[in-house]
């Protein structure tokens, strides 16, 4: 006779079913643990906080131990957790890649994807790029969102995200890993951005505007970092009296005589009309518009028909094609 104990009574149940695991719950651990807490994921996900906890309680469930424990009014990862977290990025990964063979194979064009961008490549390129993909792949359903450089990086990692548009500025390259694959798009003139009436003339070096008042991108962003080095490469350290990261934002400052930034073409559509003059830089700066993704993304036909319809919105708004062809 088979004797059972107290422990085999109430952990039967996971010794005799096997376990399953759900990418998509894997997916929704990973974002939990990526923004630190359930409400911040429900966000991210565009789910209802109930929904993100039930699916982690599921998640649980199927693995046979919690993965979240409380802290205080927080949450964090158990020792569970965090292993389900770590191997599940492989998982997920090797989802992607079969995705990828998947499309390879099959006939047509039918995804949906989503994308990160930038503030004003968002305004400027995407309604193109509906337009093309709308009229040469319907079945093509693109979605947006906003992120930074580390966001982008970690939603390609983890699958939230299929490709990302970034700003790459020459004099102050980005660093992309070795793991990711980067797709240039076009060539963004970088401008001075005065107050109507300024007097600086159609041309003004960068160097005699070292005594004005800046309107800048905080440290913290790609961009603003970026426009620092622009200035000290041109002798001086900018007085920055407002620090904005949205284009829109900065070139209505500009328009209220209260400094001067800069602005690209790309950026021209948040320009105020008749208050703001777009002055050009006598030592041109200029910014690269790069598509990132995972290697295996790039190979997907739907990824690469989103390429082609970026390059068409670059061309339309006057992009300049790359100079320099990036990994790919």
């Amino acid at each position: 006779m088979r004797i059972r104990n107290k422990w085999t009574f109430v952990h039967e149940s996971i010794y005799n079913k096997r376990m399953t695991l759900s990418l998509h719950r894997l997916r929704t651990l990973r974002e939990v643990a990526r923004v630190g807490g359930i409400i911040a994921a429900a966000e991210t996900l565009h789910y209802s906080p109930s929904t993100v906890s039930q699916q982690l309680e599921t998640l649980s469930r199927d693995i046979g131990a919690p993965v979240l424990e409380r802290v205080g009014r927080g949450v964090r990862l158990t020792d569970v957790g965090r292993i389900a977290n770590e191997y599940g990025k492989e998982l997920l990964e090797a989802e992607q890649r079969t995705v990828a063979a998947i499309e390879q194979a099959r006939q047509g064009l039918a995804a949906r994807l989503t994308i990160g961008v930038f503030a004003t490549a968002a305004a400027s390129l995407l309604p193109a790029v509906f337009q093309e993909l709308a009229q040469r792949y319907p079945e093509i359903i693109i979605e947006s969102e906003e992120v930074g450089v580390e966001d982008a990086v970690e939603g390609l990692r983890d699958g939230r995200l299929d490709c990302a548009l970034m700003l790459d500025y020459p004099d102050a390259p980005e660093q992309w890993s070795a793991d990711l694959s980067v797709v240039p798009i076009g060539i963004d003139e970088i401008h001075l951005a005065a107050p109507a009436g300024s007097g600086l003339g159609q041309e003004v070096s960068l160097t005699e505007m070292a005594g004005e008042d800046w309107i800048l991108s905080g440290t913290t962003t790609y961009y603003g970092r970026a426009m620092r080095t622009a200035c000290r490469a041109a002798g001086f350290e900018p007085v920055v009296r407002h620090r904005l990261d949205g284009a829109s934002a900065a070139l209505a400052l500009v328009a209220a005589g209260l400094g001067v930034t800069f602005t690209s073409d790309l950026a021209k559509i948040f320009s105020p009309l008749h208050s703001v003059e777009t002055i050009r830089l006598a030592k041109p700066l200029q910014n690269t518009i790069v598509i990132v993704q995972l290697p295996h993304t790039a190979k997907r036909p739907t990824v690469r028909a989103v390429h082609s319809a970026f390059h068409k919105a670059g061309e339309s708004l006057g992009l300049r094609p790359p100079i320099e062809t990036h990994s790919s």
